[in-house]
């Protein structure tokens, strides 16, 4: 029997017992189309997130902002600096020589294009990281009721003097409102912060996203937060 709730599915118990999750792959199959087009020898994996590198600017209170698809011959010193800051590294676990920081982003590059690394840069200057990926595509998705064209985000801000003055929430709600404008087939965007990580916790609340769940990660126990399209008029 259907939930008299239609939001309900968001928030069950997520705690499914281990022979369901044997069930669920690992890595969710690749999207039909995605990756080298056999016929024309062009790299369709752009396609899976409605090619960012082509979404332009977005107007905020602080200025332009944009996401930038990550260069890592351009990009790497700068990430790995951010990911050295001892409060990114508490969370992201990234910290230590470039090579490190280096082999996370060649996971994505490298990969079907389910994640696309970015930097956030706002007034022409990088200040941020982002990853953006399709949360119905990763593992995430054997720990929530996932729909096609979820999108996740994950976020650092770089510099300290961004931080804890509410530019966070302003760019989450910024870079929400590009994805749902940009990928018109995604009705969600969901986050899974750590909850041990207040601020951020905090940021995504304030940017619109709603509390559904505790769910047990590998190597974190996070909060699933979700902000749904039918709401961002709202937002």
């Amino acid at each position: 029997m259907p939930p008299s709730d239609p939001s309900a599915e968001d928030t069950l118990d997520l705690k499914l017992p281990a022979e369901a999750l044997a069930l669920i792959p690992e890595e969710p199959q690749q999207e039909r189309g995605a990756g080298r087009d056999p016929a024309t020898g062009t790299d369709d994996r752009a396609a899976l997130l409605d090619h960012i590198a082509a979404w332009g600017p977005a107007d905020t209170p602080h200025g332009s902002f944009r996401l930038v698809p990550v260069v890592p011959a351009r990009d790497l010193a700068l990430i790995t600096r951010w990911m050295n800051d001892p409060a990114v590294a508490e969370f992201w676990e990234l910290a230590g020589e470039a090579h490190i920081t280096e082999k996370h982003l060649s996971a994505q590059l490298d990969g079907d294009g389910r994640s696309v690394p970015c930097l956030g840069v706002l007034k022409d200057i990088p200040m941020s990281y982002w990853e953006i990926y399709r949360a119905d595509l990763d593992p995430l998705a054997r720990y929530y009721p996932a729909r096609p064209h979820d999108t996740g985000v994950h976020l650092l801000i770089g510099g300290v003097a961004d931080r804890a003055r509410g530019l966070g929430s302003t760019l989450l709600r910024t870079v929400c409102g590009m994805v749902l404008e940009h990928r018109p087939a995604c009705t969600r965007v969901v986050a899974e912060p750590d909850l041990r990580n207040t601020p951020s916790v905090s940021a995504f609340l304030t940017a619109g996203f709603r509390f559904c769940a505790e769910v047990d990660l590998p190597g974190k126990r996070a909060g699933l937060m979700i902000r749904d399209r039918a709401l961002s008029h709202l937002m």
